[in-house]
């Protein structure tokens, strides 16, 4: 009953839900784009969710980290996002990895999964997910957000798409991309694209529609507008060529 309307989708059914319930989905991040696609994994039945991040719930991070309570400032992102998604969905397996994702120990946490939700807020740790899931041939759900705008695409060189460094061999100038810290972000910007994050994902478990893969969503939130940008794979990149 818990999954009864999207296995009333005929697209779905219950052929595709038990898909769903057999897939390993990792999410790097428990913060304003993880919060999102953790909880509407969670609700879709996912049945393995590693979430991975070595942070600390805060108060000034509760107004887009949605899956975190005011009780747990403090306390383990990791830890808190486990127990709110049981919270959520007792019948499935969430694993909290609480560390942070690094060159030496990104292969023997992504191996246990098959697809690769990237929820971070650095390009050091976008660079690393990519290099990783390249080479275990798992598709990344990439995002990012800033103030008012936000952008997700799924990289997947094993399937003829473009990775993450064909698009941005080096990351830019601080002066192009700010964080979030310095520069401000609304709330509601993650949470579309965190969400969006999730469909994808289900999309590829599932086999439906036409997902992001060689795409860019571009998302403007002042002028609620979303565009399209086709992605070419760079023949001499580093990491995918």
């Amino acid at each position: 009953m818990r999954y009864i309307r999207q296995i009333t989708l005929a697209e779905v059914g219950e052929r595709g839900q038990k898909k769903i319930s057999a897939s390993k989905v990792l999410v790097v991040g428990a913060g304003g784009l993880g919060s999102p696609a953790l909880l509407y994994l969670a609700g879709a039945g996912v049945g393995t969710i590693g979430v991975v991040d070595d942070d600390l719930v805060s108060v000034e991070n509760l107004h887009r980290q949605i899956i975190h309570k005011s009780g747990a400032v403090g306390f383990s992102k990791a830890r808190s996002a486990r127990e709110n998604i049981n919270g959520l969905n007792p019948d499935i397996n969430i694993i909290a990895h609480e560390t942070r994702v690094t060159e030496e120990n990104a292969v023997s946490i992504i191996k246990n999964y098959d697809f690769v939700v990237d929820a971070t807020d650095n390009f050091l740790s976008r660079y690393v997910l990519n290099k990783a899931c390249v080479g275990l041939k798992a598709p990344l759900v990439h995002g990012a957000v800033l103030k008012y705008q936000g952008q997700a695409s799924v990289f997947a060189p094993h399937l003829g798409t473009a990775c993450y460094n064909c698009v941005y061999p080096e990351p830019p100038p601080e002066r192009l991309a700010p964080s979030g810290r310095t520069a401000g972000i609304m709330g509601m910007i993650p949470g579309i694209i965190g969400t969006l994050q999730a469909l994808e994902v289900i999309k590829l478990i599932v086999g439906l529609g036409d997902p992001l893969l060689g795409k860019l969503l571009i998302f403007d939130g002042l002028k609620s507008r979303m565009k399209i940008l086709s992605l070419n794979k760079d023949p001499k990149c580093g990491v995918c060529s």
